[in-house]
């Protein structure tokens, strides 16, 4: 029996995901979604506004809380291993330095970002005042994550 054509082809004509992503096109794609799923369950019933958002605020509660011991454990190792490289003598810390470094990266981000809390404020409280059901579920449901997590 002779092997098919079919078998044997290379897809050539299809564009592989790392030459082609678009964070920015995939980021705008992922909030249209979102908002998109939002408005469809707030003309539901208001039970499926609760569980909807139950259920996404107990997900969003306790992925965030391992998320953050993951990130407060790296942070904290990285710095216990760094003091104590300084302390045996391995390395020699300029902490003044990297203390005027940090405070000036800080200080780039609280710039950067100060006009973003006030857009990301209004939609909030839109969501808030338009879907006060799935707002309070979500509210619940995360305080739930975080101490399940």
């Amino acid at each position: 029996m002779a092997p098919s054509a079919a078998v044997n082809k290379r897809d050539d004509d299809i564009p592989s995901t790392s030459e082609n992503f678009d964070l920015e096109k995939t980021a705008e794609e992922a909030k249209s979604l979102i908002e998109k799923v939002i408005k469809d369950v707030g003309k539901k019933s208001a039970t499926r506004q609760l569980l909807f958002g139950s259920a996404s605020g107990w997900a969003t509660g306790f992925i965030m809380m391992k998320l953050g011991k993951a990130a407060a454990f790296t942070v904290g190792s990285g710095i216990l291993a760094l003091q104590l490289a300084n302390s045996s003598g391995y390395i020699n810390i300029n902490w003044d330095k990297l203390t005027r470094g940090v405070e000036r990266v800080a200080e780039r981000v609280e710039d950067s970002t100060s006009d973003k809390k006030q857009g990301l404020l209004k939609k909030v409280r839109n969501i808030v005042e338009t879907n006060s059901i799935m707002a309070a579920g979500f509210t619940g449901g995360f305080f739930l994550g975080v101490a399940y997590s």
